[in-house]
This record gives C-alpha cells, sequence and structure tokens, in this order.
C-alpha cells in the first residue's frame, strides 16, 4: 500500500459534480453530530469495523472532517479526511449501487477541497494500490516513493491491514 501526494492548489472544481449529482437527487455535505451513529454503523455494515473507526474520530474535529452522500434521506457514500493521520485523506466507500457514478469523485473533491481551506498546499493519499488509478485520474495523485507500506501496517500485529 503506497500512500500517494495530490496538490491541492490544482483539484478540479466542485460545482459540476455538485449540479450532476444535485440532478440525480444526490447530496454531498458534512453529517451532523447527532447522525454520527447512523453514518457509524452505515460504514462498518458496507465497509469495515476500521473504516468505521476512523469514521468515528472525524466527529471530534471542528468541523467534522468526513463527508457523506445522501439519497433519498440514506447514506450511499462517506469519505473522511484527518482521521488516521493529519493531512491524510481517507477512507473512502460509496455503496455498490451507486459506483461508477461519480459519488466517489464528488465525495473525494469535497474532502480535499475542505483540506485546501484548512491551508494545506498537498494532501497524502493512504489506500490500496486498486485505488491508485482513481486517485490519478480525477485529481492527478502520484506515488510516494518509500512509502510502502505506508501508514497503514497492523503496528499490533506488525503487518499490513
Amino acid at each position: 500500500m503506497m500512500d500517494r501526494l495530490v496538490k491541492l492548489y490544482e483539484l478540479p472544481p466542485l460545482e459540476d459534480y455538485i449540479n450532476a449529482l444535485r440532478e440525480k437527487g444526490i447530496l454531498v455535505r458534512r453529517p451532523r453530530a447527532y447522525e454520527k451513529n447512523q453514518v457509524l454503523e452505515w460504514v462498518e455494515t458496507h465497509f469495515s469495523k476500521g473504516w468505521m473507526s476512523e469514521c468515528d474520530v472525524t466527529f471530534s474535529n471542528s468541523p467534522v472532517s468526513s463527508f457523506i452522500a445522501t439519497r433519498d434521506g440514506e447514506i450511499i457514500g462517506f469519505a473522511c479526511y484527518e482521521a488516521t493521520y493529519r493531512n491524510f485523506f481517507g477512507p473512502i466507500g460509496v455503496g455498490e449501487a451507486y459506483r461508477g457514478g461519480q459519488v466517489g469523485k464528488a465525495l473525494l473533491l469535497h474532502c480535499l477541497h475542505a483540506m485546501a481551506d484548512m491551508g494545506y498546499a498537498y494532501a497524502i493519499i493512504g489506500g490500496p494500490k486498486e485505488a491508485a488509478p482513481f486517485y490519478a485520474r480525477v485529481v492527478g495523485a502520484i506515488d510516494i516513493e518509500g512509502s510502502n507500506p505506508g501508514i497503514y501496517i497492523d503496528r499490533l500485529r506488525g503487518k499490513d491491514s
């Protein structure tokens, strides 16, 4: 799992994604504190306890450092930043029925724009190598040489998590 670097000062604009998703009845926004349990339950159910734990941390930040995508009042995706480490993006996940429909791109861009608004010039993206083409295509992310296995080594077990 090699980490990736993305320039936050060269991000694509959000407006096209916001408008395209709105036409499909999809809204991307920060979750509210009172929605924490619903969001965490959804993340654990659709992805993993580990991702749920990372998402949980975002509710301690002000503002909450995650975004959710909803349709008809139901969560269909989520993305986090500043969860495991400062200046790190991830995790991100979209429900199976909504993959390939711009939801992941919108969630990614909402988080990265929020990080740029915080004053970061670059962000680090950790994650599986299978996601590298997505990050390269959407935001021009490049591999950080020598970062394998990256931050997601299981320090309790001494292996990649």
